[in-house]
């Protein structure tokens, strides 16, 4: 398996840092989104890639601007829905002008990862072979019915401060704009577009996208498609046995639809 780091510069002049992993003998194209102050190298983003490569597909990770991982040009505090899916825009539009590009190509994103791959899919479904969100954000409108406590706290002091999961000691601030942006977001009206098989995965114990969240859009996917509810785990997957659960689920997904 060949690996290649690089930073690639969009038209702000924000450096976006990308890994492509390439295994011998590939056949395909994965890219991979990571979630709100996320980076590419969480451990259920690097199961997932795992996931692919074992299967012999070529996976793209990156890092957004507005996040706490290498690329640089902006701050989480500014993170949203909106810049989070041109990120992702820009990473797609670049990849196709390299040789490893493949089409249709496989999308895999975490939480607000996983609304801006959706979102991709609803309106190029034809490019898309297989899409993946993982604890998705579904719309804003669903995302302010939860954990409401947290949220009026959020918009009566204009910030969300929290300690980061992933960084111990990091401390994680993001402004109200943040939702502001995403309740212009909802994939319900366009889901009947994504014709294309479609795997779900969410934790029992998710607060942030929960279980009833999950099901509204499962309800609307018109094509092949599979939920999987992981016992025990909260809305980022950490524990080694909800990592090994993740990484099979999305073994079998990829053997039964595509192999």
């Amino acid at each position: 398996m060949s690996s290649n780091k690089l930073f690639v510069e969009n038209a702000k002049g924000q450096k976006i840092s990308i890994l492509i992993e390439k295994p011998e003998k590939a056949k395909g194209l994965a890219i991979i989104m990571h979630g709100l102050g996320g980076f590419k190298e969480q451990p259920h983003i690097e199961y997932v890639s795992k996931s692919f490569l074992d299967n012999n597909i070529t996976t793209v990770r990156f890092d957004a601007v507005h996040t706490f991982g290498e690329s640089t040009g902006g701050k989480y505090e500014d993170a949203t829905v909106t810049n989070y899916y041109d990120d992702l825009e820009f990473v797609i539009d670049w990849v196709k002008t390299q040789d490893f590009y493949d089409e249709p190509f496989f999308l895999a994103g975490h939480s607000l990862g996983g609304i801006c791959t959706a979102l991709y899919a609803e309106k190029h479904p034809e490019k898309i072979k297989g899409l993946a969100p993982l604890s998705t954000v579904v719309s804003g409108k669903l995302s302010m019915e939860a954990e409401v406590e947290k949220k009026k706290i959020w918009k009566e002091t204009g910030w969300r401060i929290s300690e980061s999961s992933s960084k111990p000691g990091l401390l994680k601030k993001i402004k109200w704009d943040h939702m502001e942006d995403r309740l212009k977001y909802d994939l319900l009206p366009d889901a009947n577009k994504l014709n294309i098989p479609v795997l779900l995965i969410v934790g029992d114990k998710d607060t942030t996208t929960p279980l009833k969240h999950q099901k509204i859009l499962f309800e609307k996917l018109p094509g092949e498609k599979e939920m999987h509810v992981v016992s025990g785990a909260p809305h980022t997957f950490k524990e080694k046995e909800h990592l090994e659960q993740l990484k099979d689920i999305f073994d079998r997904w990829i053997k039964k639809n595509f192999n």
